[in-house]
């Protein structure tokens, strides 16, 4: 009899301890809120620029302006942790204040880079036969056009500016971009979900506007933060060739211009500011990178 009534409490349900259905459920939540640390790395820096950009005196250590040639040209230390520049200016503070400045233009070329990709892309992708061919061979004439080349155009017509570096930079980097889009939109409109909605008789527009952009906009997020870590690279660039931004700017590009003339007695006023665009490039290719694996894993 005891035999028996154990037999059944093992047979029972509530004998056996079994899983709760919800378990999986929760450890694909925990998967895909975890992140790794490459990533945290990377949002803290882009946090630590962020306050840099919107509060820069409360982490600059002296004013940026404020000169002491008595202190020119001396190496990092506690006093002064970049070094100094030519008049005695902290590097430190320097960068500081101008992060607002060269995320600003990262910002405003990427913004714009991607607004032209919109437009191209989806005209590429939706319009006539004769359109569609047409701005297919704008975007291959402007893809070919050296991005150098128009910033010089720039500069002739506009002159050194921060306003020359985001038209140059967001026109430069716009067909790479428009492509993606219009292979996106493409991609789009030969879906399932498009053919069953074509299929249930709803209006073209609609199908547009509720379908079609939504789903080929959803992957520009993550091509955002890539475009604008790619942006203040040439923008920086730019600027170390006379083409953006002229000192005594803070920009850091214009940091990079005042500095060569020194980089034989004084490399860190070259490779501090580049050390530190090269980290700004990296941490948004990281979150860029981390954004887009979320987002083709279904887990936005």
């Amino acid at each position: 009899m005891t035999a028996a009534n154990d037999s059944a409490l093992q047979d029972s349900p509530t004998a056996s301890p079994v899983q709760s259905p919800a378990q999986p459920t929760s450890t694909r939540a925990h998967r895909s809120i975890r992140v790794r640390p490459t990533v945290a790395l990377a949002l803290a820096v882009v946090g630590f620029l962020a306050v840099a950009a919107l509060a820069p005196r409360l982490l600059a250590t002296h004013d940026p302006t404020a000169l002491d040639l008595m202190a020119s040209l001396q190496g990092p230390s506690t006093e002064h942790w970049f070094g100094t520049d030519e008049s005695g200016r902290d590097l430190f503070s320097r960068v500081v204040h101008g992060t607002r400045e060269s995320l600003a233009i990262g910002l405003g070329a990427a913004g714009l880079s991607l607004a032209l990709a919109l437009v191209l892309g989806a005209l590429a992708a939706l319009a006539g036969r004769f359109v569609s061919a047409t701005v297919n061979r704008f975007v291959e004439i402007l893809f070919a056009f050296p991005t150098l080349l128009f910033a010089l155009l720039l500069v002739a017509i506009l002159g050194p500016s921060a306003t020359t570096q985001i038209v140059a930079v967001g026109v430069g980097s716009a067909p790479g971009y428009a492509r993606i889009v219009r292979g996106q939109i493409l991609a789009a409109r030969r879906s399932g979900y498009v053919e069953a909605a074509i299929a249930l008789g709803h209006p073209r527009g609609v199908i547009l506007r509720q379908h079609v952009i939504p789903n080929a906009v959803r992957p520009l997020v993550a091509v955002f933060t890539l475009c604008v870590g790619q942006s203040i690279v040439w923008a920086s660039g730019l600027s170390f060739l006379g083409l953006g931004v002229a000192p005594p700017s803070s920009e850091w590009g214009a940091l990079l211009d005042a500095g060569r003339a020194y980089v034989t007695h004084a490399p860190w006023l070259v490779v501090i500011p580049g050390l530190v665009i090269v980290t700004l490039a990296l941490a948004a290719t990281a979150i860029g990178k981390d954004i887009q694996a979320r987002l083709e894993s279904g887990d936005s």
